[in-house]
């Protein structure tokens, strides 16, 4: 059965496109839609985008409403192949990401200087992610800018991109330590220690 197929059979039985949002509303007030459990059908793709700088659109409109956005981000997934989906209990359909699904707009530290030190960070739908080797920092070479970009992993597949003013804390909670005989600059969090460079590429 092709998608527009299996589209038409969903609309035949009075199923709109995400018309499961009932369920999946019903599913949060009692935590966490529970992802794993569903295998729904390939729908098709909807018409809604994440900018780079972590809006969404809908039919190249913002979407206003926070509690949506948040509700759409709930029943988010990643694929291997670097494709993402919104699913409910019965549908799963293509969504477009410019850059990562998350951007992370806050950073908060426990600990400072200690062995236990801790780095939290915030997403814009509210997730507070604490770095470490369940949710390691990973960069990557800003083209524009010729610096780094970072990226928490929050769940699955799906990464927050660091925004340009938590970069900025993150940078001033780094310190310097060798690695592989090496003196690299990153943070640490979690027990882990995340190199963001070379210690002697970093300008002070």
């Amino acid at each position: 059965m092709t998608a527009e197929m299996e589209k038409q059979r969903l609309r035949d039985a009075g199923i709109t496109p995400l018309g499961g949002l009932g369920m999946v509303a019903r599913d949060l007030k009692l935590g966490a839609p529970p992802l794993h459990l569903w295998d729904p059908p390939y729908c098709g793709e909807i018409d809604i985008r994440i900018a780079a700088n972590g809006t969404w659109f809908h039919e190249g409109t913002p979407i206003g409403r926070p509690a949506m956005v948040k509700l759409f981000a709930s029943i988010m997934i990643g694929e291997e192949d670097g494709r993402y989906f919104l699913v409910t209990p019965v549908e799963k359909v293509g969504i477009k990401v410019d850059d990562a699904p998350f951007q992370a707009v806050s950073l908060r530290v426990e600990d400072r200087g200690r062995a236990e030190q801790a780095l939290m960070l915030t997403t814009n739908v509210g997730d507070e992610v604490t770095i470490g080797p369940e949710h390691p920092l990973t960069f990557k070479t800003d083209a524009t800018t010729a610096g780094f970009k970072p990226y928490l992993l929050v769940r699955g597949r799906l990464k927050a991109l660091v925004n340009r003013a938590t970069t900025y804390d993150l940078v001033e909670a780094a310190e310097i330590k060798a690695v592989g005989g090496t003196k690299m600059f990153g943070v640490r969090s979690g027990g882990v220690f995340f190199a963001m460079a070379r210690a002697d590429e970093i300008k002070t």
